[in-house]
């Protein structure tokens, strides 16, 4: 039933946790995009031997889930009438099947459980990581409700020259354009360990590699206020902090991890659990 088209937003609905907030921002998301709304669940197989019936539990288990997919699409559908939403009750574990999912989607969707670094890799059920580190699309990860607050509404991309910063700048730039907000993109300066580097010839190079790589991008999307700024420190502190009143912060996802996201990259791993605003990782651009 993994019949997920190009078309479709693909939300992972938790069958034991609350999917509210992942799917507000998931059917709206859709809305503004004109894209369908796509709802997938998966159902693993079953190992546990107080079960000596696998197959009526099994069963069980798919009843249950395909009543949990119906009740959100349900849901979805009261917030947006006019939304085109489907569900996929997918058989196998959640991360691989979501994984296969983003292949062909736009963009994958998934709720936060706020777990620590230790539950995240021990947890079966801990979906945050192993997809992130995977995912051939951009995957969103919602662990908090978006930010509403006096400022002007603003999304933060983070940008370090790479080719995975420069395919987030893009996916960055289509999110401020579709809500109508101003684009801050950040470029932070990290002092390298055994490095005598002038601090004032570090943050220059690290302001023409921004310039360099916002160049030309307000031409495509002049309806966007953008603003670049190079900040000293942390690049995980600086950057969750200038997010934190952002609608969104967009970062570059390095490489292929495995399902361990000991390849995930330190930063991304690291606002992953800071960031409180929803948080888009996104992958080098396929084919490149």
């Amino acid at each position: 039933m993994e019949n997920i088209t190009g078309h479709e937003i693909v939300i992972g609905i938790d069958p034991v946790r609350d999917w509210h907030m992942a799917l507000a921002w998931a059917a709206d998301e859709a809305h503004r995009r004109s894209l369908g709304l796509g709802l997938a669940l998966a159902v693993p197989p079953q190992h546990d031997p107080r079960h000596v019936d696998g197959t009526t539990h099994r069963v069980d288990l798919r009843r249950s889930g395909s009543e949990t997919l119906e009740a959100a699409a349900a849901w979805a559908r009261s917030r947006h009438p006019e939304l085109e939403v489907s569900t996929h009750l997918l058989d196998g574990f959640p991360a691989p099947a979501l994984g296969r999912l983003s292949q062909k989607a736009p963009m994958v969707v998934l709720g936060s459980r706020h777990l620590s670094r230790t539950e995240e890799f021990l947890s079966a059920g801990s979906l945050v990581v192993p997809v992130v580190a995977q995912a051939h699309c951009p995957v969103v990860v919602v662990g908090d409700a978006e930010h509403v607050s006096q400022e002007a509404p603003y999304v933060v991309v983070a940008i370090d020259g790479s080719e995975s910063s420069k395919a987030a700048l893009a996916v960055a730039f289509e999110e401020a354009d579709a809500r109508g907000c101003a684009l801050r993109a950040i470029s932070v300066w990290h002092q390298p360990l055994l490095s005598f580097q002038d601090k004032n010839v570090g943050l220059q190079m690290q302001r023409r590699l921004l310039s360099e790589t916002v160049a030309g991008w307000s031409e495509k999307y002049p309806d966007v206020a953008l603003t670049h700024e190079v900040l000293a420190g942390h690049p995980v502190e600086e950057l969750a902090e200038a997010a934190e009143h952002a609608l969104a912060l967009v970062l570059g996802r390095r490489g292929n991890g495995g399902y361990t996201g000991m390849r995930l990259g330190s930063v991304v791993h690291g606002l992953l659990h800071r960031a409180h605003c929803p948080v888009i990782t996104v992958p080098v651009a396929r084919g490149t």
